[in-house]
């Protein structure tokens, strides 16, 4: 018979693995067994009336702290482990509060507020025409008050485009459908800073514009369709002074303005000018009898350039009569763009199905045949982007179904996957400072940041609304808050916004002193090459802005650094007024797609 093992010698040989607490003794007793020690987490061990106070019960209270520990070596691994993993976050924690981080910049907080209303004033700066007195900029006058003679018409009004006095009407009806946009998507949010009727006053401005720049053509006097591109001169004859050459206020100008005229054949001006009036049109529907005329006028130009031969359709710069004195400076590439963007927003702004059905045929046909130098990009040569933004709300809030679903589907998944590559550096590169480089040898880089900031923000809010917040990149701002001055060198990049801006900013009217002189051509190169600030803040003007290095050259000879336009502050505008949060994001209204 194996002799019998002691107690105490069978207790050193294997210790106690098992243990249980009883709370009237304060401290760990040992269990019988593994089982004993979950006795009373299950409830199986019986009442008793019996006082605890040195002597182990044969059953444990572990179920008092619920605490079981099965194993000294594994609870001493388990605390290592958990000390470790708390000292490791704060560890991480300390790491990125103190370390420099690259692409963030400090500085003073973003007011956007303030600079929607700077970046809007910029077009104040730049009517033509009859100049409104009661205009917060104080530096200009009556304009260009006989322009459209030459062509014997009409055409006083409208907007300068940049810094020299030259109207182009491509840019002022993409200016126009842009800020049309916004107001449709944002409405609430102009009014809640007190923007709209300022927003609206711009819009109609341009509208009104627009809507002397083509002629319909008439069947019963045997005429085509004329529409005129421009007014002013890029190019002239014998030395003669033109808007590029002479360095001089608007209000000062006394050589002939040449105006540009084209045919039907200009599909691409013809569609941009049908996108601004349809959009404007939704922008003043509770001024009916003008939504009328807009939308009217729209539809009348959109029939007369779809029924043009397709064989005769192109870009109004491929004609010199029509786009010659433009190629310099806006040489169109594409036409069908436009004119999936034109019959987009006459959808929009008519509800008629035949339109929807040209935007999405012909949106297939553009993307097939965009250029990949312009991919992924918004801007006044590129619309597919906006469109395809578009056809995503039409098939979120509309719903058309069969027939269009394949491209509405298509549009989605392009413009998702088009939100990714802007976040996450798939296909875009950065400058050093965090700017986006969306046409790396096309500079000034500002105005196409802008627009990709806008889209990016509208789809984020079109994805919040329907609570798909994991089905996208989403993303809002990486752009604004450099052009506002979060960036290398420490200035703003709207004039006028902020302690450092730009102060030799490429404009004619802000660098000839306001002060009842006339000054000729000739006078005005004595401002061009001044050393010195300009005389007036062009308050709101959002400059070409740096280089891909974040270089900048505040020189007003050096226009790519310095000139601003409005197709460009038009995409500021838009990510400002996109970013702006909401008073209060329960009145936030979408007059576009009717939700709130």
């Amino acid at each position: 018979m194996p002799p019998t093992v002691s107690s105490t010698f069978e207790s050193e040989r294997h210790p106690v693995r098992y243990v249980h607490t009883v709370s009237e003794a304060g401290r760990l007793l040992p269990s019988a067994s593994r089982w004993n020690s979950i006795a009373l987490d299950f409830k199986l061990a019986p009442k008793s009336s019996t006082a605890y106070e040195s002597i182990p019960s044969q059953y444990p209270k572990s179920v008092d702290y619920n605490l079981v520990i099965t194993d000294r070596k594994h609870f001493h691994c388990f605390i290592f482990v958990f000390v470790t993993i708390i000292f490791a976050i704060l560890a991480a924690v300390l790491l990125v509060h103190f370390l420099p981080q690259k692409h963030k910049h400090q500085g003073s907080s973003i007011n956007l507020k303030l600079a929607i209303n700077q970046a809007l004033t910029f077009y104040d700066a730049q009517k033509s025409g009859h100049y409104p007195r009661n205009s917060p900029v104080k530096f200009r006058g009556d304009s260009g008050l006989r322009d459209g003679d030459s062509a014997k018409t009409n055409l006083t009004g409208g907007f300068y485009d940049s810094g020299n006095n030259i109207k182009f009407t491509f840019t002022t009806a993409y200016t126009m459908t842009l800020l049309s946009w916004t107001v449709m998507e944002y409405q609430s949010k102009y009014a809640d800073i007190g923007e709209l009727d300022h927003v609206r006053d711009i819009i109609r401005w341009g509208s009104d514009y627009l809507l002397k720049v083509f002629i319909p053509p008439n069947s019963t006097a045997g005429s085509n369709l004329t529409l005129y591109s421009q007014v002013g001169s890029t190019i002239s004859n014998n030395n003669e002074p033109n808007d590029v050459s002479c360095w001089q206020r608007p209000e000062d100008m006394n050589y002939e303005r040449l105006v540009s005229i084209c045919d039907g054949s200009a599909s691409d001006l013809a569609g941009e000018i049908v996108a601004a009036l349809s959009a404007s049109s939704m922008v003043f529907r509770e001024d009916k009898d003008y939504s009328r005329r807009l939308v009217q006028a729209a539809e009348s130009l959109y029939e007369a350039i779809t029924r043009e031969d397709p064989t005769k359709q192109g870009t109004y710069t491929m004609v010199d009569a029509c786009g010659k004195q433009a190629r310099m400076l806006y040489n169109s590439t594409s036409y069908k763009d436009e004119l999936a963007w034109g019959a987009t927003w006459l959808f929009l702004a008519t509800a008629k199905a035949d339109y929807l059905a040209n935007a999405t045929a012909i949106f297939l046909s553009a993307k097939s045949d965009e250029s990949s130098v312009d991919k992924g990009i918004l801007y006044w040569n590129n619309k597919l982007n906006a469109v395809e933004v578009l056809l995503t709300g039409i098939r979120y809030f509309r719903d058309p179904g069969f027939p269009h679903e394949d491209v509405l589907k298509l549009s989605f998944n392009s413009t998702d996957t088009l939100m990714c590559f802007y976040l996450f550096n798939k296909y875009f590169s950065r400058t050093p400072g965090g700017l986006i480089i969306l046409k790396p040898d096309n500079e000034p880089l500002l105005q196409y940041a802008a627009t990709a900031s806008f889209l990016s923000k509208l789809y984020s809010d079109y994805l919040d609304h329907l609570k798909m917040s994991g089905a996208s990149c989403k993303t809002d701002a990486f752009s604004v808050n450099y052009i506002l001055g979060q960036n290398p060198m420490k200035m703003s990049y709207l004039a006028g916004y902020g302690d450092r801006f730009p102060v030799q900013v490429h404009h004619r009217s802000a660098s000839i002193p306001w002060n009842n002189q006339p000054y000729t051509c000739d006078d005005g190169k004595r401002w061009l090459n001044s050393k010195d600030p300009n005389p007036q803040v062009l308050l709101g003007a959002m400059v070409g802005g740096p280089d891909t290095n974040d270089n900048f050259m505040d020189q007003r000879t050096n226009q790519k650094f310095t000139e601003p336009n409005i197709a460009s502050n038009a995409g500021l505008v838009a990510a400002l007024i996109a970013l702006q949060d909401p008073y209060n994001s329960r009145d936030f209204k979408n007059s576009l797609w009717g939700w709130t």
